[in-house]
């Protein structure tokens, strides 16, 4: 694989960029892996490229059902932090925050990480308690956080208004290093190293079937043939219950819709991520001028890839008390994904009860930020069969035994 560079370019430019080659190749499946991953989302490509960079294990196949990232990974909202109550949410987040920093180098691809900044606005006297709690908890676990007052919330974001006619903004909690990156290139990225170490992505290939021999995974069926394979990692977001199923467990979560939208591109007016819990809406300015806009998941089950009108209009009405100057601008289109929610709106990276079987799920509304986190401890739960200080806490035996870790309140609203 030819690395990019500025010299790169200009060479191509000399050659009418006649001499790109292709990102990553699309292989016909081979009859056997060594481990196969279900998902070529974010933190399916994220689980390949970090096993064979830090376990040397390369004899892998990506499966994706659609297309490379047309999942959750190109419908999210891009925000990007760590500032979770719960250690072991603090740690895996963190972990991923810190890797997103480094992301575009270790890739040799431009993720377009922007650490702009992330303020959770309290506009209640229970969130300013609240938010002061986490910040102390921060303090703790190592992650830069501090709760600002208003005045510095305005000095922050200037077309915010302070006094709300039902929830003027008390402070916020700030996390600096918090921000935001190109969803699409992080897919992109990922897959074009998980290629270039010899891994093969094979995409529009349905995985129709999971076989299993004497208790342990043996292989797959899918829409392309069978493929043997000693491992399996089901890391597909919204779907985890279908795929759980075929391999004959059940799983303690639910898919619902999580809708969001962007609006007609203006001129710059914000550069920092602002979330409104209480009215429940969070907004950011994307690169090209848009208004990135989203609020709660839907409050019903379903598998809709769409946005509903009741919805928007619902977010956006409460975002236009905050930010009264978004009352005019028109929307230029809306979107919806599939989240997977568990009961106490924390991941599950775990085992299962077929051997050499192991799932990834539950990020709920925030699973952009968790990639490099989320693929680092995936890829060290596959290849060891045991889960490392990063997943130890996320296994599906919490749910039995009562260890949940509450992010109920840190995942309230959409993210």
């Amino acid at each position: 694989m030819r690395r990019y560079s500025a010299f790169a370019i200009a060479r191509e430019a000399l050659r009418h960029h006649q001499g790109w080659e292709r990102a990553w190749k699309s292989p016909a499946p081979k009859e056997s892996y060594d481990v196969v991953v279900i998902g070529a989302g974010g933190h399916g490509l994220a689980t390949a490229y970090y096993l064979g960079r830090n376990h040397g294990i390369r004899n892998v196949a990506v499966i994706e059902k659609g297309w490379l990232g047309g999942g959750n990974t190109g419908r999210n909202t891009t925000i990007i932090r760590s500032n979770y109550l719960q250690d072991p949410s603090a740690a895996i987040y963190e972990k991923a925050r810190s890797l997103y920093e480094t992301l575009s180098q270790d890739l040799n691809y431009n993720i377009m990480f922007s650490p702009r900044g992330v303020m959770m606005l309290a506009q209640t006297e229970h969130e300013i308690r609240g938010y002061q709690r986490t910040a102390h908890a921060n303090a703790l676990q190592g992650v830069q956080t501090e709760f600002i007052g208003p005045q510095k919330v305005k000095e922050l974001c200037p077309i915010i208004s302070l006094d709300g006619p039902r929830y003027p903004v008390l402070g916020a909690l700030w996390q600096p290093r918090g921000g935001t990156a190109r969803h699409d290139a992080v897919a992109w990225g990922y897959a074009r190293a998980c290629s270039d170490m010899g891994m093969d992505i094979i995409q529009q290939c349905e995985v129709t079937a999971i076989r299993s021999e004497n208790g342990q995974v043996s292989g797959i069926e899918t829409t392309k043939g069978a493929i043997r394979t000693r491992k399996l990692a089901i890391v597909v977001a919204g779907h985890s219950g279908v795929l759980a199923e075929m391999a004959g467990f059940r799983l303690p979560i639910e898919s619902v819709a999580l809708q969001a939208l962007v609006s007609e591109p203006i001129k710059p007016c914000m550069d920092v991520v602002v979330m409104a819990n209480t009215v429940h809406g969070y907004m950011s300015q994307s690169d090209k001028g848009e208004m990135v806009i989203g609020g709660g998941a839907d409050g019903y089950n379903n598998y809709t890839q769409r946005g509903s009108f009741h919805h928007v209009e619902e977010t956006v009405r409460a975002l236009v008390e905050t930010f009264p100057i978004i009352s005019r601008l028109k929307m230029l289109r809306w979107w919806g994904g599939i989240v997977d929610m568990t009961g106490d709106r924390s991941p599950i990276l775990s085992k299962t009860p077929l051997g050499n079987c192991f799932i990834n799920c539950g990020w709920g509304t925030g699973g952009f930020k968790a990639i490099p986190g989320s693929g680092w401890a995936m890829a060290e739960l596959v290849a060891k069969g045991e889960p490392g200080p990063l997943a130890a806490e996320f296994g599906l035996d919490r749910f039995r035994e009562g260890r949940f870790i509450d992010e109920s309140v840190a995942a309230g609203v959409a993210h």
